[in-house]
């Protein structure tokens, strides 16, 4: 992993109907890095997830990614550039098969229809086979997007981002309403992401927070309220006071 900050947010902030969801925030994220953004409900941070994918529009500060301001692209301006971003619903083609899935995913053209009248002649076979069995879809290949399990279906909608291959992918609660062991799975898949793709995930689930942070950032009322590892969050009294309670990070 380098040094280098391939994310800086600087003085983020944006209101809604005069609410200031997010206010004079600042974030920097290395290239490579897995970045957990956790807090109460209401502190702002899928909001900062929005404002870095341009989905809203900051109303001050700025957002630069590999050191070219990016807050005045168009979202899909700002995906070219190379950031992908999974929502909390899953998006993917549920009358078509995983392999179908992938290969819209996997394929530059544009249009649905397109990609599937030119599917098995683009040589991507094997980097679909890789995706698939990356995040554990290898079996289920054949398999129609809406006989997937819950777990399933996110891990699919993981590999479709993979398919653009990003260097920054923002994932909004990956892990909601995963079982206890497709959420240990989706750790897994995590882990061996980070390095190859920087990662900032928004989550709820401090059990999983604990298994995959590299760096944990605290949101409370739209500002950054502490940063540091597992054990520097823990012991943060403020952070205690705002979101973790007295039982710590696992019982949040």
């Amino acid at each position: 992993m380098t040094t280098e900050n391939q994310l800086v947010v600087e003085n983020a902030s944006v209101s809604f109907s005069g609410f200031r969801a997010v206010s004079d925030l600042c974030l920097k994220v290395r290239a490579g890095e897995l970045r957990c953004l956790i807090g109460p409900n209401g502190a702002g941070k899928t909001t900062a997830l929005d404002l870095i994918c341009g989905k809203t529009r900051l109303s001050g500060g700025e957002i630069v990614f590999k050191g070219k301001p990016i807050h005045r692209l168009s979202e899909h301006a700002i995906a070219r550039a190379g950031i992908g971003r999974k929502f909390q619903v899953p998006s993917v083609f549920r009358a078509l098969s995983v392999r179908d899935n992938l290969h819209i995913g996997h394929s530059r053209k544009p249009g649905v229809l397109a990609n599937l009248a030119t599917f098995g002649q683009s040589g991507d076979t094997e980097d679909i086979e890789r995706l698939a069995e990356l995040v554990g879809l290898e079996d289920e290949l054949d398999t129609p997007a809406a006989h997937l399990s819950h777990g399933q279906t996110q891990w699919l909608e993981i590999a479709l981002i993979l398919a653009q291959d990003p260097s920054l992918i923002l994932m909004d609660e990956p892990t909601a309403g995963m079982t206890a062991q497709e959420t240990k799975k989706t750790a897994q898949l995590f882990t061996r992401l980070g390095g190859r793709h920087t990662l900032i995930v928004v989550e709820h689930d401090m059990g999983f927070v604990r298994d995959i942070a590299q760096t944990i950032s605290v949101m409370h009322q739209g500002k950054l309220l502490a940063e540091g590892s597992i054990t520097d969050i823990e012991s943060n009294q403020a952070v205690r006071d705002a979101y973790l309670g007295s039982g710590g990070i696992g019982h949040a």
